[in-house]
């Protein structure tokens, strides 16, 4: 996929912009300590929660770049890019290479992994099912694979491994949910899927929505989350300067463990690291944004170019 520029302008002031809360920013501000004059990458920016509070830090706007791969978060975006920031629409693993390509290097990188709060937040996305819509799940719109897709074509056994490995759902629901989503085709809409889930539980559950792992399977396999996370953080050393800082969000075990993997090789690789870490243990929402709910999974990990 080409890498898109000069999308038209939306109102940062519309209600999604407003209500949208960045998860971990004060820990994330903390650890990358930001200074006057650096670049800064925002690898998945949404509607800029992290690239504002940044962006205001290092004041060089110029030497900035925010990536995004939903249409909808470029426009919310354009604000930044009337300031002198490149705007890029495309998936973090094409932006890194496109800029890699370009010798380009930064002093701050960020990820923020997983679903973003807009994209939850608005029904005809289709990521939720506490808001009836479409069943899409699509990150970028453009691609023809949907949620609806892999519900209503995948074999039964497709669908139990993704439910399996993407949701971590225990084996015998997992094998269930996947009968009982061939034997009920075609699915529509968010709800119809988790209504048919949730009758499968027989209504014994309570804080969690027992169709919550389903969703988030579905959800890694439409947008590829986990092999874009593989691919990418091969390239983040090669991205910053000397001295520069990456920090990476993550928001589940599946992804958390990719990240966490690859900090712990380059932790002992001795003389041969490209990084050192900044905290050897991932600071957590729980903890560190207790007044975000969004921020209860998720996990920040930090490391500088050597």
């Amino acid at each position: 996929m080409s890498i898109k520029e000069h999308v038209p302008p939306q109102s940062r002031n519309s209600k999604e912009y407003e209500l949208h809360v960045p998860v971990l920013l004060e820990a994330t501000l903390d650890l990358l300590k930001p200074q006057k004059g650096e670049s800064y990458l925002d690898l998945t920016a949404g509607y800029g929660g992290h690239a504002e509070a940044f962006l205001e830090k290092t004041e060089n706007y110029t030497d900035s770049a925010l990536v995004d791969r939903d249409e909808y978060a470029i426009g919310h975006l354009q604000r930044f890019s009337e300031q002198g920031v490149r705007l890029l629409q495309t998936d973090f693993v094409s932006a890194a290479h496109e800029l890699l390509a370009e010798q380009k290097r930064f002093d701050i990188v960020v990820v923020d992994l997983g679903v973003s709060s807009p994209q939850l937040d608005q029904g005809e996305r289709g990521f939720s099912f506490a808001k009836s819509g479409p069943l899409d799940m699509r990150m970028d719109r453009s691609q023809t694979t949907s949620a609806e897709t892999i519900v209503n074509t995948y074999s039964q056994d497709a669908l139990f491994n993704i439910i399996m490995r993407y949701g971590e759902e225990k084996r015998g629901f997992a094998r269930r949910i996947a009968a009982e989503i061939v034997n009920g085709r075609p699915f529509s809409s968010t709800k119809e899927l988790a209504d048919m889930i949730a009758h499968l539980h027989r209504g014994k559950w309570q804080r969690v929505h027992p169709a919550t792992r389903t969703f988030q399977a579905l959800r890694i396999e439409v947008n590829q989350e986990l092999a874009q996370v593989e691919a990418v953080l091969p390239l983040l050393p090669r991205l910053l300067h000397q001295n520069g800082r990456v920090g990476v969000i993550s928001f589940h075990s599946l992804e958390d463990r990719l990240v966490k993997q690859f900090f712990k090789e380059q932790a002992e690789a001795g003389f041969e690291a490209e990084l050192h870490l900044l905290n050897k243990k991932p600071l957590d929402g729980a903890t560190y944004d207790v007044h975000n709910p969004r921020s209860r999974s998720a996990k920040l990990r930090g490391a500088v170019k050597k």
